[in-house]
């Protein structure tokens, strides 16, 4: 259950930041005991490959930090952020061996590509809109602050995780049932 929670943590992660939770589990795999990565995924604690994940985490955080160019980003990203999501579920999801891989990059890629949609096609512009873009660099390294810690407590400790992500959901039920009950005591309002 832990390795679900972890994968679910990861890829979520990946949709904010693709490099963070690649590079995180890279240097875990790399350097802990904590994950251990079967092949094909061992390439990832590759030197070559750490590398080229700081590289790109470097380009990234500074692309995402400029009003203009962050959008740019963000289209390109549209690809890579679910692909780092797919690949970071299947990597990190040692105990999902049973469930076949296509399922575990589907999760991956679908977890990655919801939270990354939910970025760039509604908090983003709404942020550049009401701020002018003037919020875009605080909000990315907001989105990178959050990554990372999401992909920590991923790795360390997953089922905390999975309690957060229980607790989100029942906020997120919540507060559209509230919105809804607002909405229709309105309408009946106006009716009366």
């Amino acid at each position: 259950m832990e390795g679900i929670f972890s994968a679910f943590g990861l890829s979520a992660s990946a949709g904010l930041n693709a490099y963070i939770p690649l590079l995180i589990v890279s240097l875990m795999a790399k350097f802990t005991n904590l994950i251990t990565l079967d092949e094909p995924w061992s390439a990832m604690t590759s030197w070559w490959i750490i590398g080229l994940l700081v590289i790109l985490s470097v380009i990234e955080f500074f692309a995402d930090k400029i009003p203009a160019v962050n959008h740019i980003n963000d289209i390109i990203q549209t690809a890579v952020r679910p692909a780092a999501g797919a690949i970071v579920f299947a990597a990190s999801a040692e105990a999902i061996t049973e469930i076949h891989p296509v399922l575990s990059l589907a999760a991956g890629l679908l977890i990655a590509g919801g939270v990354h949609a939910a970025k760039a096609g509604a908090l983003r512009p709404a942020v550049t809109a009401t701020t002018g873009g003037a919020g875009t660099p605080f909000v990315s390294i907001l989105e990178d602050v959050v990554s990372t810690i999401l992909s920590i407590i991923a790795v360390l400790v997953p089922v905390v995780l999975g309690v957060l992500i229980v607790m989100f959901g029942a906020w997120v039920i919540w507060y559209f049932w509230r919105r809804q009950n607002k909405k229709l005591a309105r309408e009946a309002a106006r009716k009366n």
